[in-house]
């Protein structure tokens, strides 16, 4: 009896059933992620670790300033200070001034034992209340420190001295405090509140009740790239 031989096509020869790559899933093209999907979690880490560094450099800021023992010591860490006053009393103060960018002043006292026996902020909220109608220049100078700048005004016959201070709220550019001298005596005083002008975008950072904190940003209702600016009439 003759054999009966199979006349299908070998196993090697069939044809597989392969699904066309233009219905494939982008996600799984040659097992690979697109290069958009890449770049937009690339730069949604990087924008990440911006504000992350942004919210430690803040926090760093309110850390305390480190006390000093002795002189020495002081000028190892610190460096020369910015000028040194005679007291009536014998005692030396150094003054480490930040005009005009900062918004801190600290004086350090040393007795003639290279001893610092008092160290202070001098642009503080209660060190600047110190300043007194009938102060001289030079009195408020060694009150406050290096001035960040000067105006004279004609009119009035005033010469202000203003220092860079610490601002008491947070959408505020700079707060500078004003010494107003007339005939080089001090007349009064005021403060000046510096508000951005626009923009481009807002930051916002918020712990409520819940165990939780959120963190956003949004772009207002002009476009950043365009000059000048049309706020948006609605």
């Amino acid at each position: 009896m003759s054999s009966i031989r199979s006349f299908g096509s070998p196993p090697s020869a069939r044809a597989e059933s392969v699904e066309p790559k233009c219905l494939q899933s982008p996600l799984t093209i040659s097992g690979r992620r697109p290069a958009r999907y890449s770049t937009a979690r690339q730069l949604a880490t990087s924008l990440m670790v911006v504000l992350w560094l942004a919210l430690l450099t803040g926090c760093a800021s309110l850390l305390p300033q480190r006390s000093f023992d002795v002189e020495a010591e002081l000028l190892a860490k610190r460096g020369q200070p910015t000028r040194v006053w005679d007291n009536e009393d014998g005692t030396r103060t150094l003054e480490y001034a930040t005009q005009p960018f900062g918004v801190e002043c600290w004086m350090y006292t040393v007795d003639a034992e290279g001893r610092i026996v008092e160290q202070f902020d001098a642009l503080s909220r209660s060190n600047l209340a110190r300043v007194k109608s009938g102060m001289s220049v030079e009195d408020v100078q060694r009150l406050l420190g290096q001035h960040r700048s000067v105006q004279r005004f004609s009119l009035s016959g005033e010469e202000v001295f203003d220092w860079n201070i610490a601002n008491e709220w947070p959408d505020l550019v700079a707060t500078r405090f004003n010494v107003h001298f007339i005939d080089g005596q001090v007349a009064r005083t005021s403060q000046t509140f510096v508000y951005p002008e626009r923009w481009p975008f807002g930051l916002s950072i918020g712990i409520g009740s819940h165990p939780y904190w959120g963190m956003g940003f949004g772009w207002p209702h002009y476009s950043p790239w365009h000059r000048p600016f049309y706020p948006h009439p609605w």
